[in-house]
Order: structure tokens, then C-alpha cells, then sequence
């Protein structure tokens, strides 16, 4: 329903028809008496004291919050303006008929509450903690209903109506108890108030939510594994409201390292050694309380780079294969170093190998094919020359005719 308007709710007697009507506080309410069938009956409206308010067109009650809308045979129509509660009650048309005809109208006041209020306990509360709000909504007639919400969620709060003295209003006050956490920080508790004479009526508080600081670790350097020789860069981040003001860095079991450099937030650790392997910690506190966090040192071994290199050599082929450099370490099982594959290399010298001795093989078959010869000749003749000259005049044209000496090698 509308701040202002009247509802009216039609009530019949026989020929006469009227309405009841219900209007807020302040406003305008209109009465009207009807007549189905007029046979030059006078109507009249008269108050819940029986007063007459209008005979007619014609006003005896001395009452200017009364006015004639419309007069006619049919109806009489009167307005009130400024209806306050002490109008409430049951106003008569009547029509002078025989016997007379009667219709009663209901004028019903309603009376909005007042701008609601919230009321807390403490302004500020600590995380994990409860709080206890307060709705009021005051001098309302009927009593209003309270709701609550915290952001977008709906809570139930606990309602306790009071009546006036006089038990025409009421006064709601609603108590809403709930245990806080850090996310409720700046969030907008709302106090709703429903009620059929007002429309979005309600106030808000904002929460104040205080908390012990959130920590986290961030390795600022290096980017991978952490490995002698190095440098390692730890900053502290911590956030809580207050916001912490110290901010401590520690080895668990153990002390920081001499030569550490911490610097507010940062700590710094140069030319990194196993020695240096374990837990550290950052620690944030505020007024609320404390928070850490830590972070696992691991120191890898260096890099280094072995190339291992395996060579053969034949009259003809040099084969080399030269395995990768081993350039990779892990932490918790990423990054793991690459092994030599003996299966690779044993294969490689298997090749190399039966490769010379099918060389070996075929040079063998080629000269056992291609035998070489050679040939003497010896004079016939040349024995029984006195002496060489003679042996060689002998031997001429005799060799055409010789035997011939035939001498293999292989």
C-alpha cells in the first residue's frame, strides 16, 4: 500500500452502500454514502459519537477537517484531512427511509514507526569474536516487523514488541547477535523494517572488524633451485588490521646465519652452503595477535657441466659421440639430473666394432682372388758356353723354345 491513500472496503445495508477505509497518520480519508435507488430519501453522515457530520449538503459539525466532495440523489461523499488516531472509529450513513436505512464505514489509522536506530554494544570488535546490535523502530500502529541483513545474507534476530500505554501503538526493538570474522570487516549490517504505512525504511552499520595479521613468504631470488654459490632473497608480506608493526625473522632450531642481512621485511643470505639448510620463519604481530609463516631452505649442489665423450677410430671412419651436459637439478623430485644411457654407447662400439671385422673379411676375400705371377727364363745352352758371351750367342733364338718356369706367390 501507497504512503497516503485510503482503502476502502465496500460495505451494503439493503439500498445503501459505504466503504471502509484505512489511512495513514496525517493523510486525507474519504467517506462516501451511496444510494442504489433514491426515492428523495435525505442521506446523512454521522460520527462515531453519533454527531452529524452532514444532513445533506449542509455541515452542523463544527469540524473544517471536514469537507463536502459531491453531493447529489445518489451520494454524499465527505473528505477529513489530518486524520489523526482520535478519528478512528465507525462512522453511519443513514437514509431516512421507514424505517430508517443504516451502512457503517470503519476508519482504520495507521501510524509509521520512526526512523529506526542501531544501537552496538562496541564499535570495534576483534575477530572471533560475538556482537550484539539493537533495532529499534518506535510508536507504530500495527507493530512493525524487523529484519536483518549482513551484506547479502539475511539473519535472524530476536523481536520484542512494548505497547504504548495507552495499547493503540507499539515500539519493536530486535536484537541480533552473531560472532564476527575477519571477511565481515567494512561489511554493512542492515536493520529492515516492514510496515504497510512506509516503504524502504531502515539504517545501516558498518562492521570495524580487527585481526592478527596475514603472512606469506615470497622468494624474491632466485627464481628455480636454491644451489651453493648462489644468494637467497625472502620477503616478508603481512597484512592485518591494525596493520603489524614488528615484523621478526628466525631459524627454527636454530640461529639465522651470521652474515644474513634482514633489512625490515627482506632477508638476504649470500653465497648460499648446506650449512645454511632449514626452516625459516617470519613472524607479524599486532594488538589482536600473531601469525607466521615459514619457508624450507634445501641448498642443491652447484652446476657443473661433464661432457663424456667416446671415440673410435678405423684406417678410414672416426666415429665420436659426446654425450649432453648434465646441467639439471630438482627439488622435491623436479628437474631430476639425466643419467648415461650405457645402452646407447655399448651399441655405438658393437657398430664400430663389426665394422672392421667385416673390412678385415673382405680384404681377405679380394686377395685370395687376385694372385700375382711372375716368370724366369733361363738360356738353354748357357751351360755348356765356355764362357758368358758364348752362353748369351747360344741362348739367342732360344727362347722361343724354352721351357718355361712358372713361380707362384700368394
Amino acid at each position: 500500500m501507497n504512503t497516503g491513500a485510503a482503502e476502502n472496503i465496500q460495505v451494503q445495508s439493503q439500498n445503501l452502500v459505504t466503504d471502509n477505509v484505512t489511512v495513514v497518520e496525517g493523510e486525507v480519508a474519504t467517506l462516501s454514502c451511496r444510494v442504489k435507488n433514491n426515492d428523495d430519501s435525505v442521506i446523512q453522515l454521522l460520527n462515531p459519537y453519533r454527531q452529524t457530520i452532514y444532513f445533506r449538503d449542509a455541515r452542523p459539525l463544527k469540524d473544517s477537517r471536514f469537507q463536502l466532495v459531491n453531493f447529489s440523489d445518489n451520494e454524499l461523499r465527505v473528505s477529513l484531512s489530518n486524520v489523526s488516531l482520535s478519528d478512528e472509529g465507525r462512522y453511519v450513513c443513514q437514509l431516512y427511509t421507514d424505517p430508517p436505512q443504516e451502512a457503517y464505514a470503519d476508519i482504520t489509522v495507521m501510524v509509521p514507526p520512526g526512523y529506526p536506530i542501531i544501537k552496538t554494544e562496541e564499535g570495534v570488535v576483534s575477530e572471533g569474536n560475538e556482537t550484539e546490535m539493537n533495532c529499534t523502530a518506535a510508536g507504530s500502529k500495527p507493530a512493525s516487523v524487523i529484519r536483518w541483513m549482513k551484506g547479502d545474507k539475511e539473519l535472524q534476530g530476536m523481536s520484542e514488541v512494548t505497547p504504548s500505554p495507552d495499547d493503540r501503538m507499539s515500539t519493536v526493538t530486535s536484537r541480533l547477535t552473531f560472532t564476527v570474522s575477519r571477511e565481515d570487516d567494512g561489511v554493512p549490517v542492515v536493520c529492515i523494517v516492514d510496515h504497510p504505512a512506509v516503504k524502504d525504511f531502515q539504517a545501516q552499520k558498518y562492521l570495524e572488524v580487527q585481526y592478527k595479521p596475514e603472512v606469506k613468504i615470497v622468494v624474491e631470488f632466485p627464481e628455480g633451485l636454491t644451489r651453493e654459490g648462489e644468494n637467497l632473497e625472502l620477503t616478508c608480506q603481512a597484512k592485518g588490521k591494525p596493520q603489524p608493526q614488528q615484523i621478526n625473522w628466525v631459524k627454527v632450531d636454530d640461529d639465522v646465519p651470521s652474515h644474513a642481512v634482514i633489512s625490515g621485511t627482506d632477508l638476504l643470505i649470500e653465497n648460499l652452503n648446506k650449512s645454511y639448510n632449514g626452516t625459516y620463519r617470519c613472524v607479524a604481530s599486532n594488538s589482536v595477535g600473531e601469525s607466521y609463516d615459514d619457508y624450507i631452505l634445501y641448498v642443491y649442489d652447484a652446476l657443473t657441466t661433464t661432457p663424456i665423450p667416446t671415440t673410435t677410430t678405423t684406417t678410414t671412419t672416426t666415429f665420436t659421440t659426446t654425450l649432453p651436459d648434465t646441467t639439471e637439478d630438482s627439488r622435491a623430485g623436479e628437474g631430476a639430473p639425466r643419467t648415461v644411457d650405457h645402452a646407447v654407447i655399448g651399441g655405438v662400439v658393437a657398430v664400430v666394432v663389426f665394422a672392421m671385422l667385416c673390412l678385415l673379411i673382405i680384404l681377405g676375400r679380394y686377395f685370395a682372388r687376385h694372385k700375382g705371377t711372375y716368370f724366369t727364363h733361363e738360356a738353354k745352352g748357357a751351360d755348356d758356353a765356355a764362357d758368358a758371351d758364348t752362353a748369351i750367342i747360344n741362348a739367342e733364338g732360344g727362347h722361343n723354345n724354352s721351357d718355361e718356369k712358372k713361380e707362384y706367390y700368394i
